[in-house]
């Protein structure tokens, strides 16, 4: 049986699976499939798409969440066409894709000079709608327990998870998901390095025309204007029919330009990025101005029988340079799809066996990618030396070569239909 938990107080069984769970003389909830337990202690996106995709798949599946309705959380907002093709071997995407708004085109400026117009690739959706669009997709045959996970002890056999009101699941594997709770991992002897103390800021709003036409754009990209401003980008796409605005940088929490932006939003991008005026406009900020400060972090000691560390659990990502939403795909589709199938194969779950996810050559290169493009962002966004400074125009000159072959590819297309149109022809409007 799968199980995820994360930790808060309160025990309650919200959904249950097709052959009722007993407890044995020692008190574990048991039911006819227990061999098959994996029990996924998470809180979020990962626990929740690996219930999905191991319920879907016919295994015995329960999650264990604080919460029968994700509440309200910034963090991931919208998914990448590469993003999507990875949710998409999940099992998961349709429901994702009906739950979220494509962008169909996104500008890229800087200096308030549109550079490009790029074809859109990406679905904006809200991190609480998009945890709870996946749990609707979890099997009616899973169990939803709504409890904290107290305590775990691993063996290379089985594993015993200790819930809130004094539960225990036996399982044959943890999955732990529990993002960035340390909680648990400390219980487990899992030491916590930090790589990158402050690595960026995560800032999130709405942005509303004050004229109520719309902004001109159907999502756009503004680079900084210079390096001393310490930010990377503000990007705006649709969600439903508001305009989210998501804006990164590398400022200390505590920078007073923080708080300026909070009492004065429009003024203090305007007085920062000047360009960016011309391409807004008049606009306001209905709602409280979220910002989320971003460390880099990585597990150690994490070698477990029994356990298995995905997410942020294993290690976080810089949320500015967009990679956190894939490398946590990456790591439950190849543990759901590649690996426990295997696992479950032949008997035991020891920390040999568990290796093999860890040395997945995919998982590999998706975590190095991700830990490289959050320092080459954070440099080629604030690094004031001669190659970076000389990346900066390189990027931007690249970006406006591509969008001038864009629209000269238009022209012509345009042009060859005008040619191609014969006005002395009676044009069908109602071609069968």
């Amino acid at each position: 049986m799968i199980a995820a938990m994360v930790g808060v107080v309160g025990y309650q069984i919200v959904r249950y699976s097709s052959g009722a769970s007993q407890k044995d003389a020692d008190g574990c909830i048991q039911n006819s499939d227990a061999d098959l337990r994996i029990a996924c202690c998470a809180h979020g996106l990962a626990g929740s798409i690996a219930a999905a995709m191991l319920g879907r798949a016919g295994i015995d599946a329960m999650l264990i969440d604080p919460h029968p309705v994700y509440p309200v959380d910034f963090r991931c907002e919208k998914l990448d066409g590469p993003q999507m093709r990875t949710l998409a071997l999940t099992g998961l995407a349709d429901a994702v894709l009906r739950a979220s708004t494509f962008d169909r085109e996104s500008w890229v400026a800087r200096f308030g000079r549109i550079v490009e117009k790029r074809p859109g690739d990406q679905q904006g959706i809200l991190y609480d709608t998009l945890v709870n669009t996946v749990r609707s997709q979890i099997p009616n045959r899973t169990e939803f327990i709504h409890a904290k996970v107290t305590d775990i002890s691993s063996s290379p056999e089985r594993q015993t998870v200790k819930l809130s009101k004094g539960d225990e699941i036996s399982a044959r594997l943890v999955i732990l998901a529990n993002g960035l709770n340390i909680g648990m991992r400390q219980k487990l002897g899992m030491d916590r390095e930090v790589i990158s103390p402050g690595h960026s800021i995560s800032i999130g709003f709405d942005a509303k025309p004050a004229d109520g036409r719309g902004f001109q754009f159907p999502a756009l990209t503004y680079y900084a204007e210079n390096p001393s401003d310490r930010m990377a980008y503000i990007t705006l796409f649709p969600i439903g029919a508001a305009m989210r605005a998501n804006l990164f940088g590398y400022r200390d929490l505590h920078d007073p330009w923080l708080k300026q932006l909070r009492e004065a939003p429009r003024e203090t991008l305007y007085a920062m990025w000047p360009g960016l005026r011309k391409l807004m406009g008049h606009f306001t900020v209905p709602d409280f101005i979220k910002i989320r400060p971003v460390d880099l972090n990585v597990t150690k000691t994490y070698q477990r029988d029994g356990i298995v560390l995905v997410g942020d659990a294993f290690s976080t990502s810089c949320p500015a340079a967009g990679t956190g939403a894939r490398k946590l795909l990456v790591d439950v589709e190849r543990l759901c799809n590649m690996h426990i199938p295997r696992w479950l194969a032949t008997p035991g779950m020891d920390e040999a066996k568990i290796a093999s996810f860890y040395d997945d050559p995919v998982k590999r290169a998706c975590d190095a990618y991700s830990l490289s493009k959050a320092y080459d962002l954070r440099s080629f966004s604030i690094n004031q030396t001669l190659p970076w400074v000389a990346r900066r125009w390189v990027k931007f000159f690249l970006h406006w070569g591509k969008g001038t072959l864009r629209r000269v590819a238009a022209t012509r297309t345009l042009g060859e239909s005008a040619r191609n149109f014969d006005p002395g022809v009676r044009q069908n409007p109602y071609p069968h």
